[in-house]
């Protein structure tokens, strides 16, 4: 494999990440336990999503930033049926990849920031094919992904996770964080890129890519459907006993 593909000594260096201290057994405990319990709830194994080459699972991610999953959707196959490649992308005008995702939240960021990183990918590995990317283990695949500005640690998680590469990192959406906080496996002032890290040494080193998308789904899906952002339903939530959240205040029944 051409050694240009990777990172070099001239490359721009990877941002300062987060490392996460080593877990608390008594946290680590309760994250096993709320994978246990939800995953009979929300049906493990879960089928993956849809199935993106790398590159285009990279645009589906930076179009779903603070956006619903409909939307960014629409966005995504708008681009698509648009341009013929991701290539044509690159070498189109803003003002036109901005209209075609018009329906996003903050559309006139996202179309300079998706060429960017277009252009970016492009530079360091003389294409856009980031299928070399499965040769390397997750934590160089996510600083090789995370060196190029406008990817952090959510998009280059859902890369490896959610596109054909399938590789065990762990995504954290902002349903997934809000119950990590509630169930105190996060603590209130850690904020979502920062707990990629935290939630991930919580869990089993040796997990499979499927076992990690597992536990990233059903913390989503929980989130959506009981632990809502304004009212939780506590009352049908079969993690409430292990939930310091749920005594707090009452809660929708």
């Amino acid at each position: 494999m051409p050694t240009s593909l990777f990172p070099t000594a001239t490359a721009s260096a990877p941002r300062r990440k987060s490392v996460a201290a080593p877990a608390d057994p008594a946290v680590t405990d309760k994250a096993r336990a709320v994978h246990a319990r939800l995953c009979p709830v929300y049906g493990c194994p879960i089928p993956y999503f849809h199935s993106l080459d790398p590159a285009s699972e990279l645009i589906s991610s930076l179009l779903s930033h603070r956006t619903r999953n409909a939307e960014s959707g629409r966005a995504f196959k708008a681009l698509r049926a648009r341009f013929p490649d991701w290539e044509a992308v690159i070498d189109a005008d803003v003002a036109e990849i901005q209209a075609a995702i018009a329906g996003v939240t903050w559309p006139e960021l996202k179309a300079p920031r998706i060429r960017d990183v277009l252009v970016a990918v492009r530079d360091r590995c003389g294409s856009l094919d980031l299928a070399f990317l499965a040769g390397m283990d997750v934590a160089a695949a996510r600083a090789w992904l995370e060196a190029i500005p406008g990817i952090g640690p959510k998009t280059s998680a859902a890369v490896l996770s959610f596109s054909t590469l399938r590789m065990p990192a762990l995504p954290v959406d902002s349903h997934h964080h809000r119950v990590a906080q509630r169930l105190g496996l996060i603590g209130p002032r850690i904020d979502v890129g920062p707990s990629h890290a935290i939630l991930r040494a919580q869990l089993p080193a040796d997990w499979s890519a499927q076992d990690l998308y597992d536990n990233h789904e059903i913390l989503m899906l929980h989130g959506q459907q009981v632990c809502h952002h304004r009212r939780p339903a506590c009352g049908r939530c079969v993690l409430v006993d292990l939930c310091p959240s749920a005594a707090l205040t009452a809660r929708e029944p």
